[in-house]
């Protein structure tokens, strides 16, 4: 089995609700998320995957729909002020963990036609969360 990392920054800002601790006011983080695919055999040319395709897509996604971006659950009472003032927002059915944020990625990268293993994400340097697949 041959697999490879890509690693990709992003910013971005959430709260968490019913949550008893510094982290249900609005912040940001400075992320990385770690995206691994996974195959059998190599390529013609050698390769799981080109990093620079896994960039281009997943990175593109994320560029688009998480960075900079408040991510923020369905019913968090801010949703509806920030669109009203027009801010960027990711809306998800959970409380926006980092755990949470892992999987959404790990989901998409699949939906994009990666066949992704396992994603990580690094909410600080010292703190990370992972989502491994079936």
């Amino acid at each position: 089995m041959y697999s490879v990392t890509k690693r990709i920054e992003f910013c971005y800002g959430h709260r968490l609700l019913e949550y008893d601790g510094v982290c249900k006011h609005p912040h940001g983080h400075n992320a990385v998320a770690e995206i691994e695919v996974r195959a059998t055999a190599l390529d013609a040319r050698g390769m799981v995957y080109d990093f620079g395709d896994i960039k281009r897509v997943v990175k593109g996604w994320i560029d688009r729909e998480l960075d900079h971006r408040m991510i923020l659950r369905r019913d968090d009472p801010l949703l509806e002020a920030l669109r009203a003032l027009g801010e960027p927002v990711f809306v998800v059915d959970s409380n926006p963990t980092v755990e949470h944020i892992a999987r959404v990625i790990f989901e998409q990268t699949r939906t994009l036609g990666f066949p992704v293993v396992r994603v990580t994400v690094w909410e600080t340097p010292a703190s990370f969360a992972t989502y491994v697949g079936d």
